[in-house]
Protein backbone atom coordinates (compact mmCIF):
# COMPACT_ATOMS: atom_id res chain seq x y z
CA UNK A 1 0.00 0.00 0.00
CA UNK A 2 1.05 3.49 -1.40
CA UNK A 3 1.95 6.06 1.41
CA UNK A 4 0.39 8.74 -0.66
CA UNK A 5 -2.88 8.77 -3.02
CA UNK A 6 -2.77 11.02 -6.34
CA UNK A 7 -6.20 13.00 -5.02
CA UNK A 8 -4.40 13.94 -1.41
CA UNK A 9 -1.29 15.56 -3.81
CA UNK A 10 -3.96 17.41 -6.23
CA UNK A 11 -5.94 18.41 -3.15
CA UNK A 12 -2.48 19.99 -1.72
CA UNK A 13 -1.64 21.75 -5.05
CA UNK A 14 -4.95 23.05 -5.70
CA UNK A 15 -5.17 24.52 -1.97
CA UNK A 16 -1.67 26.38 -2.22
CA UNK A 17 0.45 23.98 -0.20
CA UNK A 18 3.95 23.20 -1.03
CA UNK A 19 4.87 19.71 -2.07
CA UNK A 20 7.44 17.59 -0.54
CA UNK A 21 10.54 15.91 -2.08
CA UNK A 22 8.85 12.36 -1.21
CA UNK A 23 5.47 13.86 -2.51
CA UNK A 24 6.91 14.68 -5.92
CA UNK A 25 8.98 11.80 -6.30
CA UNK A 26 5.72 9.43 -5.71
CA UNK A 27 3.49 11.33 -8.49
CA UNK A 28 6.06 11.13 -11.46
CA UNK A 29 7.04 7.91 -10.62
CA UNK A 30 3.60 6.06 -9.66
CA UNK A 31 2.65 8.44 -13.41
CA UNK A 32 5.12 7.05 -15.70
CA UNK A 33 4.20 3.43 -14.43
CA UNK A 34 0.46 4.03 -15.15
CA UNK A 35 -0.42 3.99 -11.68
CA UNK A 36 -1.57 7.57 -11.61
CA UNK A 37 -4.25 8.13 -14.27
CA UNK A 38 -4.21 11.20 -16.78
CA UNK A 39 -7.27 12.47 -15.48
CA UNK A 40 -5.43 12.64 -11.99
CA UNK A 41 -2.08 14.22 -13.74
CA UNK A 42 -4.30 16.89 -15.53
CA UNK A 43 -5.54 18.03 -12.18
CA UNK A 44 -2.71 18.41 -10.65
CA UNK A 45 -1.05 20.14 -13.98
CA UNK A 46 -4.09 22.62 -13.36
CA UNK A 47 -3.42 23.16 -10.12
CA UNK A 48 0.11 23.40 -10.87
CA UNK A 49 -0.84 26.31 -13.93
CA UNK A 50 -3.36 28.18 -11.09
CA UNK A 51 -0.59 28.14 -7.79
CA UNK A 52 3.04 27.88 -9.30
CA UNK A 53 5.28 26.17 -7.65
CA UNK A 54 8.37 27.37 -4.89
CA UNK A 55 12.07 27.09 -6.91
CA UNK A 56 12.66 24.29 -4.77
CA UNK A 57 9.47 21.92 -6.43
CA UNK A 58 10.26 22.82 -9.69
CA UNK A 59 13.91 21.81 -8.81
CA UNK A 60 12.70 18.78 -7.40
CA UNK A 61 9.98 18.15 -9.95
CA UNK A 62 13.40 18.12 -12.71
CA UNK A 63 14.94 15.56 -10.65
CA UNK A 64 12.22 13.33 -10.77
CA UNK A 65 11.54 13.67 -14.39
CA UNK A 66 15.43 13.11 -14.96
CA UNK A 67 15.48 10.09 -12.27
CA UNK A 68 12.57 8.60 -14.22
CA UNK A 69 14.58 7.37 -17.05
CA UNK A 70 18.57 6.84 -18.55
CA UNK A 71 21.27 9.91 -18.42
CA UNK A 72 23.86 9.64 -21.02
CA UNK A 73 26.98 9.45 -20.32
CA UNK A 74 29.64 11.74 -22.61
CA UNK A 75 32.29 11.42 -20.84
CA UNK A 76 33.89 9.49 -23.71
CA UNK A 77 33.53 12.46 -25.87
CA UNK A 78 37.33 13.85 -26.20
CA UNK A 79 35.95 17.41 -26.68
CA UNK A 80 33.89 19.96 -23.92
CA UNK A 81 30.24 19.37 -24.43
CA UNK A 82 27.94 22.43 -25.38
CA UNK A 83 24.03 22.69 -26.19
CA UNK A 84 22.19 25.16 -27.23
CA UNK A 85 17.77 25.05 -26.72
CA UNK A 86 15.30 27.71 -28.35
CA UNK A 87 11.76 28.32 -26.74
CA UNK A 88 10.58 28.40 -30.57
CA UNK A 89 9.39 30.55 -33.04
CA UNK A 90 8.62 31.58 -36.76
CA UNK A 91 11.67 31.11 -39.30
CA UNK A 92 13.85 30.45 -36.41
CA UNK A 93 16.39 27.66 -38.12
CA UNK A 94 19.88 28.85 -36.07
CA UNK A 95 20.06 25.79 -34.77
CA UNK A 96 20.93 24.18 -38.34
CA UNK A 97 23.81 26.48 -38.88
CA UNK A 98 24.75 27.29 -35.33
CA UNK A 99 25.78 23.00 -34.41
CA UNK A 100 28.38 22.88 -37.08
CA UNK A 101 29.52 26.01 -36.69
CA UNK A 102 30.11 25.55 -32.60
CA UNK A 103 31.64 22.11 -33.47
CA UNK A 104 34.03 23.73 -36.57
CA UNK A 105 35.39 25.92 -33.26
CA UNK A 106 36.08 23.19 -31.68
CA UNK A 107 32.91 21.96 -28.91
CA UNK A 108 31.43 18.88 -29.45
CA UNK A 109 27.25 20.06 -30.13
CA UNK A 110 24.64 17.17 -28.89
CA UNK A 111 21.36 18.26 -30.00
CA UNK A 112 18.17 16.69 -29.39
CA UNK A 113 15.30 18.88 -31.32
CA UNK A 114 12.01 18.15 -31.47
CA UNK A 115 9.61 18.71 -34.21
CA UNK A 116 6.61 21.46 -35.19
CA UNK A 117 3.51 22.26 -33.73
CA UNK A 118 1.42 24.25 -34.77
CA UNK A 119 2.79 27.87 -36.39
CA UNK A 120 6.26 26.82 -34.77
CA UNK A 121 8.80 24.86 -36.90
CA UNK A 122 10.49 21.76 -35.56
CA UNK A 123 14.48 21.23 -36.50
CA UNK A 124 13.73 18.00 -37.51
CA UNK A 125 11.06 18.55 -39.89
CA UNK A 126 13.30 20.82 -41.39
CA UNK A 127 16.21 18.18 -41.82
CA UNK A 128 14.08 14.97 -43.03
CA UNK A 129 13.24 17.42 -46.06
CA UNK A 130 17.11 16.32 -46.86
CA UNK A 131 17.01 13.21 -48.79
CA UNK A 132 18.34 9.80 -46.86
CA UNK A 133 18.75 11.79 -43.47
CA UNK A 134 17.45 10.20 -40.94
CA UNK A 135 16.75 11.72 -36.94
CA UNK A 136 16.77 8.56 -34.87
CA UNK A 137 19.85 7.72 -33.71
CA UNK A 138 21.08 4.93 -30.76
CA UNK A 139 22.76 5.62 -28.26
CA UNK A 140 26.03 4.64 -29.10
CA UNK A 141 26.04 6.17 -32.70
CA UNK A 142 24.93 9.49 -30.72
CA UNK A 143 28.34 9.33 -28.91
CA UNK A 144 30.65 8.01 -31.72
CA UNK A 145 29.01 10.75 -34.10
CA UNK A 146 29.64 12.97 -31.22
CA UNK A 147 33.37 11.97 -30.87
CA UNK A 148 33.88 11.68 -34.82
CA UNK A 149 32.19 15.22 -36.31
CA UNK A 150 31.72 16.70 -33.10
CA UNK A 151 27.99 17.41 -33.95
CA UNK A 152 24.66 15.53 -34.23
CA UNK A 153 21.13 16.85 -34.45
CA UNK A 154 18.41 13.92 -33.45
CA UNK A 155 15.39 12.78 -31.92
CA UNK A 156 15.79 12.37 -28.29
CA UNK A 157 15.56 8.42 -27.19
CA UNK A 158 13.06 6.85 -25.90
CA UNK A 159 14.66 5.66 -22.35
CA UNK A 160 15.19 10.30 -22.31
CA UNK A 161 13.11 11.84 -19.16
CA UNK A 162 9.96 9.09 -20.03
CA UNK A 163 8.02 10.98 -17.14
CA UNK A 164 7.78 14.29 -19.40
CA UNK A 165 6.98 12.50 -22.89
CA UNK A 166 4.21 11.35 -20.85
CA UNK A 167 3.22 14.85 -19.19
CA UNK A 168 4.26 17.02 -22.60
CA UNK A 169 1.14 15.02 -24.52
CA UNK A 170 -1.29 15.46 -21.68
CA UNK A 171 -0.40 19.06 -21.33
CA UNK A 172 -1.09 19.95 -25.10
CA UNK A 173 -4.88 18.62 -24.42
CA UNK A 174 -5.35 19.94 -21.21
CA UNK A 175 -5.12 23.78 -21.57
CA UNK A 176 -2.22 23.36 -18.86
CA UNK A 177 1.17 24.23 -22.22
CA UNK A 178 1.36 27.26 -20.27
CA UNK A 179 2.69 26.67 -16.98
CA UNK A 180 6.43 27.75 -16.49
CA UNK A 181 7.15 25.04 -14.23
CA UNK A 182 6.15 22.67 -16.31
CA UNK A 183 8.07 24.27 -19.33
CA UNK A 184 11.16 24.97 -17.43
CA UNK A 185 11.18 21.37 -16.20
CA UNK A 186 9.99 19.97 -19.47
CA UNK A 187 13.19 21.88 -21.20
CA UNK A 188 15.61 20.82 -18.81
CA UNK A 189 14.87 17.68 -17.43
CA UNK A 190 15.78 16.38 -20.66
CA UNK A 191 19.03 18.86 -21.93
CA UNK A 192 20.29 17.71 -17.91
CA UNK A 193 19.39 13.92 -18.62
CA UNK A 194 21.23 14.12 -22.45
CA UNK A 195 24.86 14.98 -20.65
CA UNK A 196 25.91 18.11 -21.59
CA UNK A 197 28.24 20.14 -20.04
CA UNK A 198 26.77 23.57 -20.79
CA UNK A 199 23.64 25.07 -21.65
CA UNK A 200 22.86 27.98 -23.88
CA UNK A 201 19.05 29.17 -23.93
CA UNK A 202 17.67 31.25 -26.51
CA UNK A 203 14.37 32.15 -25.25
CA UNK A 204 11.90 33.45 -27.27
CA UNK A 205 9.59 36.55 -26.88
CA UNK A 206 6.76 38.36 -29.29
CA UNK A 207 4.07 37.48 -31.47
CA UNK A 208 5.29 34.72 -33.14
CA UNK A 209 6.80 33.00 -29.99
CA UNK A 210 5.39 31.04 -26.94
CA UNK A 211 5.55 33.51 -24.75
CA UNK A 212 4.31 36.50 -25.78
CA UNK A 213 4.75 38.85 -22.55
CA UNK A 214 8.53 39.93 -22.11
CA UNK A 215 8.04 39.62 -18.00
CA UNK A 216 6.56 35.72 -18.80
CA UNK A 217 10.14 34.73 -20.76
CA UNK A 218 12.28 36.56 -18.56
CA UNK A 219 10.88 34.27 -15.52
CA UNK A 220 10.91 31.18 -17.88
CA UNK A 221 14.84 32.07 -18.69
CA UNK A 222 15.89 32.89 -14.80
CA UNK A 223 13.58 29.32 -13.69
CA UNK A 224 15.90 27.23 -16.23
CA UNK A 225 19.29 28.75 -15.66
CA UNK A 226 18.68 28.35 -11.79
CA UNK A 227 17.81 24.62 -12.82
CA UNK A 228 20.89 24.45 -15.10
CA UNK A 229 22.97 25.54 -12.45
CA UNK A 230 21.27 23.22 -9.84
CA UNK A 231 22.31 20.79 -11.90
CA UNK A 232 25.87 21.04 -12.22
CA UNK A 233 25.54 22.61 -15.82
CA UNK A 234 26.73 25.79 -16.83
CA UNK A 235 23.73 27.51 -18.27
CA UNK A 236 23.05 30.85 -19.99
CA UNK A 237 20.18 32.66 -21.43
CA UNK A 238 19.87 35.28 -24.04
CA UNK A 239 16.00 37.04 -24.42
CA UNK A 240 15.28 36.97 -28.45
CA UNK A 241 12.86 39.06 -30.07
CA UNK A 242 10.25 36.90 -31.98
CA UNK A 243 7.66 39.41 -32.96
CA UNK A 244 8.78 39.32 -37.18
CA UNK A 245 9.96 36.06 -38.43
CA UNK A 246 13.57 34.84 -38.45
CA UNK A 247 15.27 35.52 -42.08
CA UNK A 248 13.23 35.50 -44.86
CA UNK A 249 12.40 31.57 -45.22
CA UNK A 250 9.51 29.79 -43.32
CA UNK A 251 9.22 26.37 -43.81
CA UNK A 252 11.21 22.77 -44.05
CA UNK A 253 13.31 22.87 -47.63
CA UNK A 254 13.49 26.86 -47.50
CA UNK A 255 14.97 27.27 -44.13
CA UNK A 256 17.55 23.89 -44.86
CA UNK A 257 18.40 26.13 -48.28
CA UNK A 258 18.40 29.80 -46.20
CA UNK A 259 20.91 27.94 -43.15
CA UNK A 260 23.20 26.51 -46.23
CA UNK A 261 23.15 30.86 -46.99
CA UNK A 262 24.75 31.06 -43.75
CA UNK A 263 27.05 28.10 -43.79
CA UNK A 264 28.25 29.66 -47.37
CA UNK A 265 29.21 33.04 -46.05
CA UNK A 266 25.55 34.82 -46.92
CA UNK A 267 22.11 34.65 -45.56
CA UNK A 268 19.97 37.07 -44.18
CA UNK A 269 21.71 39.68 -40.90
CA UNK A 270 19.69 38.75 -38.59
CA UNK A 271 19.91 34.88 -38.55
CA UNK A 272 23.87 35.31 -39.10
CA UNK A 273 23.85 37.97 -36.04
CA UNK A 274 21.90 35.69 -33.60
CA UNK A 275 24.11 32.33 -35.23
CA UNK A 276 27.31 34.07 -34.02
CA UNK A 277 25.62 35.53 -31.14
CA UNK A 278 24.99 32.64 -30.07
CA UNK A 279 27.84 30.44 -30.83
CA UNK A 280 29.91 33.33 -29.20
CA UNK A 281 27.74 32.16 -25.48
CA UNK A 282 28.27 28.61 -26.26
CA UNK A 283 32.20 28.82 -26.94
CA UNK A 284 32.33 30.82 -23.71
CA UNK A 285 30.26 28.65 -21.50
CA UNK A 286 32.43 25.53 -23.08
CA UNK A 287 36.03 27.31 -22.53
CA UNK A 288 36.92 27.76 -26.04
CA UNK A 289 38.74 30.61 -27.41
CA UNK A 290 37.61 31.15 -30.58
CA UNK A 291 36.19 33.71 -32.87
CA UNK A 292 32.86 32.16 -34.64
CA UNK A 293 32.38 34.76 -37.35
CA UNK A 294 36.02 34.07 -38.81
CA UNK A 295 35.68 30.40 -38.86
CA UNK A 296 31.75 31.27 -40.73
CA UNK A 297 33.78 33.00 -43.11
CA UNK A 298 36.60 29.93 -43.72
CA UNK A 299 34.02 27.88 -44.47
CA UNK A 300 35.21 24.98 -42.00
CA UNK A 301 31.21 25.34 -40.45
CA UNK A 302 30.03 24.16 -43.75
CA UNK A 303 32.35 20.93 -44.20
CA UNK A 304 31.25 19.90 -40.92
CA UNK A 305 27.41 20.45 -41.67
CA UNK A 306 28.24 18.33 -44.56
CA UNK A 307 29.71 15.55 -42.35
CA UNK A 308 27.00 15.87 -39.81
CA UNK A 309 24.58 15.34 -42.73
CA UNK A 310 26.23 12.36 -44.20
CA UNK A 311 26.74 10.52 -40.47
CA UNK A 312 22.94 10.31 -40.46
CA UNK A 313 22.17 8.60 -43.91
CA UNK A 314 21.97 12.36 -45.79
CA UNK A 315 22.48 13.44 -48.96
CA UNK A 316 24.40 16.75 -48.81
CA UNK A 317 23.93 17.52 -52.51
CA UNK A 318 20.83 16.41 -52.72
CA UNK A 319 18.11 18.56 -54.14
CA UNK A 320 15.50 19.61 -51.63
CA UNK A 321 11.78 19.22 -51.96
CA UNK A 322 9.96 22.29 -53.90
CA UNK A 323 5.90 23.05 -54.09
CA UNK A 324 3.99 22.54 -57.04
CA UNK A 325 1.95 25.86 -56.41
CA UNK A 326 2.78 29.32 -55.44
CA UNK A 327 0.83 32.44 -54.89
CA UNK A 328 2.54 36.18 -54.32
CA UNK A 329 1.15 39.12 -51.77
CA UNK A 330 1.43 42.54 -53.62
CA UNK A 331 1.41 45.45 -52.18
CA UNK A 332 -1.61 47.46 -52.68
CA UNK A 333 -0.02 51.22 -51.96
CA UNK A 334 3.35 53.12 -52.08
CA UNK A 335 5.11 53.44 -48.50
CA UNK A 336 7.29 51.49 -46.20
CA UNK A 337 6.97 47.82 -44.63
CA UNK A 338 5.71 48.80 -40.85
CA UNK A 339 5.79 45.05 -39.42
CA UNK A 340 5.33 41.71 -40.59
CA UNK A 341 3.66 39.66 -38.09
CA UNK A 342 5.44 36.60 -36.63
CA UNK A 343 2.54 34.73 -36.07
CA UNK A 344 0.44 35.48 -39.24
CA UNK A 345 3.63 34.41 -41.15
CA UNK A 346 3.95 31.16 -39.03
CA UNK A 347 0.56 30.65 -39.45
CA UNK A 348 -0.14 30.84 -43.60
CA UNK A 349 2.93 28.56 -43.89
CA UNK A 350 0.97 26.61 -41.36
CA UNK A 351 -1.94 26.45 -43.75
CA UNK A 352 0.24 25.69 -46.68
CA UNK A 353 1.28 22.48 -45.25
CA UNK A 354 4.52 23.45 -43.88
CA UNK A 355 3.77 22.76 -40.16
CA UNK A 356 0.89 20.11 -37.97
CA UNK A 357 -2.23 20.22 -36.11
CA UNK A 358 -1.79 16.83 -34.10
CA UNK A 359 1.62 15.26 -34.07
CA UNK A 360 1.02 12.42 -35.94
CA UNK A 361 0.13 14.77 -39.37
CA UNK A 362 2.79 14.75 -41.57
CA UNK A 363 4.29 17.89 -42.76
CA UNK A 364 5.16 19.51 -46.84
CA UNK A 365 8.85 19.68 -47.49
CA UNK A 366 8.10 22.35 -49.82
CA UNK A 367 5.69 24.62 -48.26
CA UNK A 368 6.25 28.04 -46.77
CA UNK A 369 6.46 31.66 -47.33
CA UNK A 370 9.48 33.32 -48.70
CA UNK A 371 9.40 36.89 -47.75
CA UNK A 372 10.67 39.18 -50.00
CA UNK A 373 10.50 42.60 -48.00
CA UNK A 374 11.78 43.16 -44.40
CA UNK A 375 10.39 45.92 -42.18
CA UNK A 376 11.42 49.53 -43.21
CA UNK A 377 11.89 48.49 -47.03
CA UNK A 378 10.15 51.12 -49.02
CA UNK A 379 7.53 49.60 -51.63
CA UNK A 380 5.37 50.59 -54.85
CA UNK A 381 1.81 49.12 -55.51
CA UNK A 382 2.41 46.06 -56.94
CA UNK A 383 5.87 45.11 -55.37
CA UNK A 384 5.60 41.74 -54.32
CA UNK A 385 5.89 40.90 -50.45
CA UNK A 386 6.07 37.32 -49.80
CA UNK A 387 5.61 34.26 -51.93
CA UNK A 388 3.21 31.41 -50.61
CA UNK A 389 4.35 27.63 -51.56
CA UNK A 390 1.87 24.60 -51.18
CA UNK A 391 1.69 21.36 -52.72
CA UNK A 392 -2.10 21.88 -52.70
CA UNK A 393 -3.60 24.68 -53.94
CA UNK A 394 -6.95 24.70 -51.94
CA UNK A 395 -4.79 25.78 -48.99
CA UNK A 396 -3.67 29.02 -50.64
CA UNK A 397 -6.74 31.05 -50.06
CA UNK A 398 -6.76 31.08 -46.27
CA UNK A 399 -2.97 31.00 -46.00
CA UNK A 400 -3.23 34.23 -48.50
CA UNK A 401 -5.75 35.59 -45.97
CA UNK A 402 -3.28 35.48 -42.74
CA UNK A 403 -0.49 36.59 -44.89
CA UNK A 404 -2.57 39.83 -46.01
CA UNK A 405 -3.19 40.77 -42.13
CA UNK A 406 0.53 39.86 -41.08
CA UNK A 407 1.91 42.66 -43.21
CA UNK A 408 1.41 46.31 -43.04
CA UNK A 409 2.30 49.53 -44.88
CA UNK A 410 3.01 52.64 -43.26
CA UNK A 411 3.80 56.25 -44.67
CA UNK A 412 6.80 57.20 -42.29
CA UNK A 413 9.87 55.25 -40.52
CA UNK A 414 8.94 52.06 -38.27
CA UNK A 415 10.65 51.71 -35.16
CA UNK A 416 12.45 48.60 -34.68
CA UNK A 417 12.82 46.34 -31.34
CA UNK A 418 15.86 45.26 -30.38
CA UNK A 419 17.29 41.39 -31.78
CA UNK A 420 18.80 40.49 -28.66
CA UNK A 421 16.72 42.25 -25.56
CA UNK A 422 18.81 40.84 -22.57
CA UNK A 423 21.28 37.92 -21.16
CA UNK A 424 20.24 36.07 -18.15
CA UNK A 425 23.17 34.19 -16.19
Amino acid sequence: MSEFAAVDVIRAKRDGHVLSDAQIDWVLDAYTKGVVADEQMSALAMAILLRGMTPGEIARWTAAMIASGERLDLSAVPRPTVDKHSTGGVGDKITLPLTPLVAACGAAVPQLSGRGLGHTGGTLDKLESIPGWRAKLSNDEFVRQLSDVGAVICAAGEGLAPADRKLYALRDVTGTVEAIPLIASSIMSKKIAEGTGALILDVKVGTGAFMKDENDARELARTMVELGKAHGVKTVALLTDMNTPLGLAVGNAIEVAESLEVLAGGGPSDVVALTVALAREMLDAAGIDADPAKVLESGAAMDTWRAMIRAQGGDPDAPLPGARETEVLRATEDGVVGSLDALGIGLAAWRLGAGRARKEDPVSFGAGVLLKKRPGDAVRAGDVLLELRTDDESRIPAALADAQRAVTISQGVPTHGRLLIDRIA
